[in-house]
């Protein structure tokens, strides 16, 4: 171990610089200047909930529609996010670490975290060059007026409140249930939408009964989205990030009962019925062979056990062979399923490459021709080698992780290194410092483990490594 410890070392001091990678902008041979994106993003979805990642029908749950998705495109089995869903969301939309805009914690209504106003977002670059951007769903990158979508460079928006996430309905609930507070539906959380520069407009109260429905109404508006851009000749960038499989996970009526594994699984295949929807669609408006399409999801499952308010039965999501879920900073919290399609350009099949949420940004400005911004650090590397089978290893073998103002882990190649301990079980969210703190700063050495040897690191009976080579106590 003591011989692998001086470029590790490293390969982590030049990561922990946060430096700026090159980039050269530019288009890849024979194909279209244009393509349109259509990224999905799911919720709260594990590396071992989907199919063709081990999960789907053999945990009781079929995901047929993700599963063609990743046989026809790429299948990224190294897809690593940030530990939890604002600051994912805000590496995928910046390109950079979530702790540049002060986003390396969720987003809570009250709070004031918020999407900086000079941060340059994925939408902001694909609308300068040309395209017709939109997303219907859940932005959570904080309430501000400055950081809402419409002002971050998409052209309309429908979803919740921009600060909110799925459980906003609840709040409601819980204050009839308590007796603490009866809210009127006109003053509870409310269904908004936006067009590019304007105020946010409510449409409705957000209830349980449109929770149920919602992605039905995202696809919807998605769909007529794609349409109005087919008609207009222009190319579109449509942000799709649904609710499945976010708790409290409840399925509509259409699709109750549809799993074998309560309604955790009904709502999971509630969501690959809304990716075949969504494909059904670019395939019937004829865009499919100038389209990419992705689906991701933004961090691991929700813990085992965990049973918040709305729900009647526990959230179950499969973090597959990784330890660890939302929230944390252990891989199953970090690694999840990706998979990317553009029919005749992006060759099918699966890759081993690190990839980071950060690396659409600086990937699809180089598929479109696009430059990124040179006035700020990008954390994002180009991937597009990996897209067209040209690398089997990528621009990556380094990534942080953030929580909060501390750099809890590093990653280099197939090493993790945790600066901070967790719950040897791998349960409980990672939060603030205090009594509710799943973590605590470790004593000694930091620990160091092979990802590849041992992908449960640190579960009990295993072996971590200090960084002078010697086993852990």
């Amino acid at each position: 171990m003591a011989r692998h410890w001086r470029p590790m070392a490293e390969a982590l001091a030049m990561a922990s610089c946060l430096s700026v990678h090159p980039f050269s902008a530019g288009t890849a041979s024979a194909q279209p200047a244009k393509p349109n994106i259509v990224f999905i993003l799911g919720d709260n979805i594990g590396y071992g909930d989907i199919g063709v990642y081990g999960g789907g029908n053999l945990r009781g749950s079929p995901t047929p529609r993700i599963d063609q998705l990743a046989s026809e495109g790429l299948r990224l089995t190294q897809f690593l996010v940030e530990p939890s869903c604002t600051p994912s969301r805000a590496a995928l939309m910046t390109g950079r670490y979530s702790i540049r805009s002060g986003l390396s914690l969720v987003a809570v209504p009250g709070t004031s975290f918020s999407l900086p106003a000079n941060e340059v977002t994925m939408a902001e670059m694909l609308h300068d060059a040309g395209y017709a951007t939109a997303i219907f769903g859940k932005w959570h990158l904080g309430a501000q007026a400055y950081s809402q979508p419409q002002n971050q460079g998409f052209d309309e928006f429908y979803g919740i409140p921009p600060g909110d996430t799925w459980d906003a309905f609840g709040m409601i609930r819980q204050a009839k249930q308590t007796n603490a507070l009866d809210i009127p539906l006109d003053n509870g959380p409310q269904i908004v939408e936006a067009s590019r520069g304007q105020p946010l407009k409510s449409v409705k109260p957000y209830t349980e009964e449109v929770r149920r429905e919602i992605d039905w109404e995202l696809a919807d508006h998605g769909i007529d989205f794609m349409k109005r851009q087919k008609s207009a000749g222009k190319p579109f960038f449509l942000y799709l990030p649904i609710s499945r499989t976010h708790f409290p996970n409840l399925p509509s009526k259409r699709f109750e009962g549809a799993s074998r594994i309560g309604q955790f699984g009904d709502s999971l295949m509630e969501g690959d019925a809304i990716v075949g929807t969504m494909l059904d669609a670019i395939k019937n408006l004829g865009v499919e062979q100038d389209t990419i399409v992705v689906f991701a999801s933004d961090n691991g499952p929700d813990g085992p056990g965990a049973n918040r308010f709305g729900g009647d039965m526990p959230d179950i999501g499969s973090s597959g062979p990784y330890r660890g879920a939302l929230g944390e900073i252990s891989e199953g919290a970090i690694r999840t399923a990706a998979a990317i399609r553009w029919p005749q350009q992006i060759k099918p099949g699966s890759s081993y490459a690190m990839f980071s949420i950060m690396d659409f940004f600086p990937t699809f400005a180089h598929l479109i021709g696009s430059k990124l911004p040179t006035d700020r650090p990008i954390d994002g590397v180009d991937q597009t080698d990996v897209l067209f089978g040209k690398s089997e290893t990528g621009n990556r073998d380094s990534l942080l992780t953030f929580i909060g103002a501390d750099m809890v882990a590093a990653r280099w190649k197939q090493w993790r290194m945790h600066f901070t301990d967790v719950h040897p079980t791998g349960i409980g969210p990672q939060r603030d410092p205090g009594m509710f703190s799943a973590s605590a700063p470790m004593a000694g050495y930091p620990k160091i483990y092979n990802i590849e040897m041992d992908p449960q690191r640190g579960s009990p009976g295993r072996r971590a490594f200090r960084v002078d080579g010697r086993p852990s106590a």
